[in-house]
């Protein structure tokens, strides 16, 4: 049976221990105070490499969307050159935005006093500037933010000295091309949203343990062999898996005889806020995202990548399964948590961890927290 990496340090933290037999959970006041999640903002949040979305969305030169992370904007767009780039959405001249969600544009035009960029980001005109002493086209190029492609996915990371995804996620991409190899020619379906009232941590720590899916998810448990449930933990990310039990189960129904069906649920967590899943049945991978929207709320979104746009009744099914009956269960879930959070009667507790990392084995979440300790340097 894998173990645990060990932490990259000893956290600070009373009580939390590098071993997770031995440790003591998050305390409290990490879900809920303001001044936590303004460190997460700037430990996590802008040094991280975050989720953006699909590369598809710029799949032509000019094509861009752009994206908020906390109170910075981000516009993503192909190039002429068919590099796909990302800057700040900030004019160099007075700071104005530039585009608005998503489109096509040949050049970016500023609507506040007109100057233009070419896509790679170059000054392309600056009205008067011909008659300004000293001005350099160069010094006032749009500020570029790193961006990778991985399995198809676009992730951006604001620290320019951060080692690419690629690297930091190890064996991650062969792992997820072992149980959907065709997973980069999958296309965008459908997407779900949920506002949640629970901190971010809250909701991805009910992702990283199983031990809650007998008494609050029967519907899974009957869609998986539980007791095979394993999940191991890597450098910055985690693996949850399970055989499935059948077609014929209590959460949607599907072929599990047709040709690359998928026959496991696979679930990967991926630092600092999304999961890859894939469930039984056509082939398909999902992507749930947490993005922190206060101290004691978050929004959710799941996207859904199936075959075509447009899914399959089976496809529909499962999509169904998790908006009407596992979300419901599980933001049910978080939601009591973080009023539970908040109780005087409640700082820490402890994890659940057996020498064998079963399937009720709390380890990745003593994982997690590990790499939010030493983020924080907490």
């Amino acid at each position: 049976m894998p173990r645990d990496e060990p932490a990259l340090r000893q956290p600070r933290l009373e009580g939390f221990n590098p071993d997770p037999e031995r440790s003591y959970t998050l305390s409290a006041p990490y879900y809920r105070d303001a001044d936590v999640l303004a460190r997460e903002r700037d430990a996590i949040f802008f040094k991280s490499w975050i989720f953006i979305g699909h590369s598809e969305k710029v799949a032509k030169v000019g094509d861009y969307f752009t994206v908020p992370l906390f109170d910075q904007n981000i516009l993503v767009i192909r190039a002429k050159d068919q590099r796909i780039r990302a800057f700040f959405n900030v004019c160099s001249h007075r700071a104005h935005e530039l585009l608005q969600g998503e489109g096509n544009a040949k050049v970016i035009t500023c609507p506040y006093h007109a100057w233009s960029y070419h896509a790679d980001g170059s000054l392309r005109s600056a009205r008067g500037s011909e008659k300004v002493a000293g001005f350099d086209k160069n010094e006032f190029c749009l500020k570029e933010v790193r961006i990778e492609t991985f399995l198809g996915f676009l992730f951006i990371n604001l620290d320019s000295t951060a080692a690419p995804l690629a690297v930091q996620s190890g064996e991650l991409a062969d792992e997820i091309r072992r149980y959907v190899p065709d997973v980069e020619t999958l296309t965008f379906s459908r997407r779900l949203t949920y506002d949640v009232k629970a901190n971010w941590k809250n909701v991805v720590d009910n992702y990283l343990e199983c031990y809650h899916c007998p008494p609050a998810h029967p519907a899974f448990v009957d869609l998986i062999d539980i007791k095979k449930y394993q999940s191991i933990t890597h450098g910055i990310y985690s693996t949850h898996i399970a055989p499935m039990t059948g077609g014929d189960n209590k959460a949607y129904k599907f072929d599990a005889t047709q040709a690359n069906a998928s026959k496991h649920f696979s679930g990967w967590y991926l630092w600092p806020n999304i999961t890859l899943n894939t469930f039984p049945g056509c082939r398909n991978l999902s992507v749930l995202q947490i993005m922190p929207t206060g101290p004691e709320t978050c929004r959710e979104y799941w996207d859904f990548y199936f075959a075509a746009p447009e899914a399959t009744a089976e496809e529909q099914a499962s999509v169904d399964y998790v908006d009407a009956v596992l979300q419901p269960e599980d933001i049910g879930l978080v939601e009591s948590v973080q009023r539970g959070l908040r109780s005087r009667g409640y700082h820490q507790g402890r994890y659940i961890v057996d020498a064998d990392r079963s399937d009720i084995s709390e380890h990745a979440l003593h994982h997690f927290h590990s790499l939010v300790l030493n983020a924080l340097g907490d």
